[in-house]
């Protein structure tokens, strides 16, 4: 069977899912690009060029991503989808103590329930159906570094990226039935909008009265401002996503993450006590006297 050149990527007009979007375009792929605004829908067509198609869906808009999957398949049903890319994400940071439990339902609904939401609607055109004509398609779960390790500040994102770990897992094995391959991509600081949406300076003002506030602030000017001066770009991240998802055997899980020592090797090797006194010393998190 042939492979199919079509690509779905989400979350494409910025970041990662910009960068992929080209990556792709640029090795012949015809790749859909999910965007919120119709605004961005035009930009990407302009900037990217025909094999660009915008799709137009919020992945929390289960109706509009029906109606999508739907348009899609009248239009590419017998070739099919070569892969997906579940790209789209938001991080919202802050301590537990002083966040709405809204706040978690909003990132969950965007990282976990639109992610799933997204890969049932198009697991037929991947392969999952009795009379697919291509070859089975490839899903790649664009995780983070914080669905391994998990910081003060961001149990939100890092709740929500444990659990895109944690579901790909059992999908993986799942899908072995189709032959259809998922790929858990992790990386670490890239510098992408993501962080000036989510976890920044503005957002920090919400909790000006916080216990936690010193903590935040010493927080945000480390951790955050580290990793987008010291971070990869997000093109950078895109072609070796691109490499991992054109490889015949890819590993199930590739970690993407600058100064790989400090970032990855290190804190999953210190026993958790270790790394909670060095996160309580670095952010002043004792308690007051």
């Amino acid at each position: 069977m042939a492979k199919s050149k079509n690509i779905l990527i989400t979350g494409a007009s910025t970041g990662i899912g910009y960068d992929l979007a080209k990556v792709f375009v640029e090795n012949g792929y015809t790749v859909y690009g999910s965007v919120r605004k119709q605004a961005d829908a035009d930009r990407l067509s302009q900037e990217l060029g025909e094999k660009f198609n915008a799709v137009l869906f919020d992945v929390t808009d289960h109706a509009a991503v029906d109606n999508e999957a739907e348009k899609m398949y009248e239009k590419i049903g017998r070739e099919g989808l070569g892969g997906l890319i579940n790209n789209a994400g938001i991080a919202i940071g802050g301590p537990m103590l002083d966040l709405s439990l809204d706040d978690y339902r909003q990132q969950f609904e965007v990282n976990v329930i639109g992610l799933i939401k997204v890969t049932k609607a198009f697991l037929p055109l991947l392969g999952a159906r009795s009379d697919h004509h291509s070859e089975p398609g490839r899903i790649v779960q664009i995780s983070s570094v914080a669905g391994k390790i998990g910081m003060p500040f961001m149990s939100p994102y890092v709740g929500s990226k444990h659990a895109v770990e944690g579901l790909s897992e059992s999908l993986r094995r799942e899908l072995q039935l189709f032959g259809i391959k998922v790929i858990v991509i992790g990386p670490g600081p890239i510098k992408t909008p993501i962080w000036n949406k989510g976890v920044s300076e503005e957002a920090n003002t919400r909790f000006k009265d916080s216990f936690y506030e010193e903590s935040i602030n010493i927080f945000q000017n480390s951790f955050v401002k580290d990793a987008i001066k010291n971070g990869w770009t997000s093109e950078k991240a895109a072609r070796i996503i691109f490499g991992a998802f054109e490889e015949k055997n890819p590993k199930a899980r590739y970690a993407l993450v600058p100064q790989r020592f400090k970032n990855w090797i290190l804190p999953r090797l210190l026993p958790s006590k270790a790394l909670d006194k060095f996160v309580r010393k670095n952010l002043k998190l004792r308690p007051k006297k």
